[in-house]
């Protein structure tokens, strides 16, 4: 186990580095042992598993997560972070890999290097969401992710039908993973302080996947449902490329109705739906061309 005892306080960490946060890069420094390790403990039991880390800043969720037995894979894009970073991987005993890069550059499952990994991270806010939606889609071997973002994105993530939060991103994290918000914490938790509450959010992906052919058709009808949400599905589903009213009549919705009226399931039917009518305009073009 990596003995990290010697190492300086976060804030001097931080006032040594002159690890001034950068707001262009959504940096927000969580420096609260008592809080890093509450984020810990969300994610379970860590010991020897591989962990992959967004932005790890000076270091304070990488220490937590090192103390609890996980091996690290930190990715940060700033060169003052990485240079502060320096003495805990000198500390980490071969536990902890550094990275420099941009996260959104990279391919989390060719970087893990086989085998299952977990996510934990404080993601910087200006793409966080866009991490994750990459991730639900295309990090297979990702067990769980523990994933702190502002209150807003928290929100959308978990919102029921029929609320103002409830969003595409609900449908497409709810299809693919349990969601569960674990832990709230107020803007002073931070160095600087956000504008904004924010909220750790738990995502551990089903065991059974639906195929990529069923999750593209969701990509589709979530984005045209939910573009202008407050219109009627007769006008949203126009440009689906199949008649609407073959779209939504067998499944029993109105073509009056709302996108965000529809549970997750619905979407799921809906988007089933797509498919077997593609097909068939396929199969019919097929047979007439035969002609």
């Amino acid at each position: 186990m990596p003995d990290l005892t010697s190492l300086p306080r976060l804030a001097d960490t931080v006032r040594a580095a002159g690890l001034v946060p950068d707001r262009r890069l959504g940096q927000h420094f969580l420096l609260d042992p008592q809080i890093l390790a509450a984020i810990v403990r969300a994610a379970g039991d860590l010991s020897g598993r591989p962990v992959l880390e967004i932005g790890p800043g000076p270091g304070g969720l990488t220490r937590a997560l090192l103390a609890a037995g996980a091996r690290v894979t930190a990715v940060e894009r700033d060169p003052r972070a990485i240079r502060a970073l320096e003495p805990l991987l000198h500390a980490a005993c071969g536990r902890l890999r550094l990275v420099e890069a941009d996260a959104l550059a990279l391919e989390p499952d060719r970087l893990m290097e086989g085998g299952s990994y977990a996510i934990v991270a404080n993601l910087p806010y200006n793409i966080g969401t866009e991490l994750l939606l990459r991730w639900l889609l295309d990090a297979r071997r990702v067990t769980a992710m523990h994933l702190m973002f502002q209150r807003e994105v928290a929100l959308r993530l978990t919102a029921e039908a029929g609320t103002a939060a409830y969003g595409r991103l609900t449908v497409l994290a709810r299809t693919l993973c349990d969601v569960r918000r674990t832990l709230d914490l107020p803007p002073g938790a931070f160095s600087p302080p956000p504008r904004v509450h924010s909220s750790l959010v738990s995502l551990e992906p089903f065991a059974e996947r639906p195929d990529d052919p069923l999750i593209e058709a969701l990509q589709r009808v979530t984005a045209a449902a939910f573009q202008q949400r407050r219109k009627m599905l007769r006008s949203s589903l126009k440009g689906m490329g199949v008649p609407v009213e073959q779209l939504l009549g067998p499944l029993g919705i109105a073509p009056t109705a709302r996108a965000e009226t529809l549970d997750v399931a619905t979407f799921l039917r809906m988007a089933q739906r797509l498919i077997e009518l593609r097909a068939a305009t396929s199969e019919t073009i097929s047979t007439k061309r035969a002609r």
